[in-house]
């Protein structure tokens, strides 16, 4: 059996309609896992070698990412919706015969995980979330300092094409100016991991699925969640939450206090790294998903 995530086979379900690529290793209890903006499932590449020992681990591209499907912009932004890129993942998981199953998410996974966990409730045994707060609640407490931290949930939502304009101009430097300009800069990344990310950067429609993800997350997926909390909508299942002692989420929201407001088994913590924390302290994270998961 190969240690390395990168030396897996990527095998690829259509589900939900869209085409879905994974890698997935193990036979231990199913793990989802769900990368951030603008990586790929690859982001798990440090972890990969302990969780597999005791999980099937099934690590995804989101739709618009890496190489799942990227489909078009589509009215009000519904087929990036966080509805249906988590539909894209329950489905995935029927496919792979897991009923139920733990996940373990980060930035905009983690996003889609939240949904998941709601839309698909039953499902979910357990859900470690990295490095974010609920959505509905970062947008509605967004200030100054934030905003400026996370430039691009602003940037991103502007009218279509503006945004994938820019990017498709030089996709690799968005990379590089996303990613390097958080704490630790571009030398977090181990070269095999960046250049993956970098080379799903430049695949077509790649600049359409980011925009259209940041682009429903400020539209219909705020009317989702606005829905789901007048239904006093609640994630019931044990939820973990980390986030970076150095990052800007904890820095400017009270992470654990805005996700005890909507669940009701939760616990957490700031971990001594910025943002993209499976990567930065990898020991940490299998750590923790021992204790979760095991």
């Amino acid at each position: 059996m190969t240690d390395s995530l990168f030396d897996l086979p990527l095998q690829t379900f259509v589900v939900n309609g869209v085409r879905i690529a994974a890698r997935i290793q193990g036979d231990g209890p199913p793990l989802l896992l769900l990368h951030g903006h603008p990586q790929t499932h690859v982001i798990w590449h440090r972890v990969w070698p302990d969780l597999v020992r005791t999980n099937t681990c099934i690590a995804a591209d989101l739709r618009g990412y890496g190489d799942s499907e990227k489909p078009e912009a589509t009215s009000a932004h519904a087929a990036h919706s966080k509805r249906e890129m988590a539909r894209d993942m329950a489905e995935l998981m029927s496919a792979l015969g897991h009923e139920q199953f733990d996940v373990l998410a980060h930035d905009r996974g983690a996003r889609v995980a939240h949904r998941l966990a709601l839309d698909h409730a039953a499902r979910v045994q357990r859900m470690m979330l990295l490095d974010i707060a609920p959505t509905l609640d970062m947008y509605e407490g967004t200030t100054r300092a934030f905003a400026q931290a996370y430039f691009h949930w602003f940037w991103l939502i502007q009218r279509a094409p503006i945004p994938e304009t820019m990017i498709e101009h030089d996709p690799v430097f968005y990379i590089r100016s996303v990613m390097g300009s958080r704490p630790g800069g571009l030398a977090l990344f181990a070269p095999e991991a960046l250049a993956e990310y970098e080379r799903c950067a430049q695949l077509p429609n790649w600049a359409t699925g980011i925009c259209e993800d940041y682009r429903a997350s400020a539209t219909i997926d705020l009317q989702h969640d606005r829905d789901g909390r007048a239904r006093a909508e609640r994630l019931r299942m044990p939820v973990r939450v980390f986030w970076g002692e150095r990052g800007a989420v904890g820095q400017n929201f009270d992470v654990l206090g805005l996700w005890r407001a909507v669940a009701d088994d939760i616990a957490g913590r700031a971990l001594p790294g910025a943002h993209y924390l499976a990567e930065e302290i990898p020991e940490l994270i299998v750590e923790e998903a021992r204790q979760l998961f095991n």
